[in-house]
């Protein structure tokens, strides 16, 4: 089971939400197949790190190389985003 519920909006792009009752455990150091870019839809303290560097909280369009290991940090409320794959 996913931590998250996901929307998909067309063949390339979805809506991912984490909910606030996410544990934190489930939030997995992973990598992705493809590149990615993901952008924020809310404002929130949630964070992401990229493997070997300091996390920093969701503000931007994030760009995820395929194969780069990364993560989310569950901040207050829900996190909301755009994935575009």
């Amino acid at each position: 089971m996913k931590p998250y519920f996901e929307e998909r909006i067309s063949k390339h792009e979805v809506i991912r939400t984490f909910s606030q009752s996410v544990e934190e455990e489930e939030l997995q150091w992973h990598w992705d197949e493809e590149d990615r870019l993901v952008v924020p839809l809310e404002e929130t303290d949630w964070q992401f790190q990229f493997d070997n560097e300091l996390p920093f909280t969701i503000k931007e369009v994030i760009n995820i190389p395929a194969g780069v290991i990364h993560r989310v940090i569950k901040g207050t409320g829900e996190l909301k985003v755009k994935i575009l794959k």
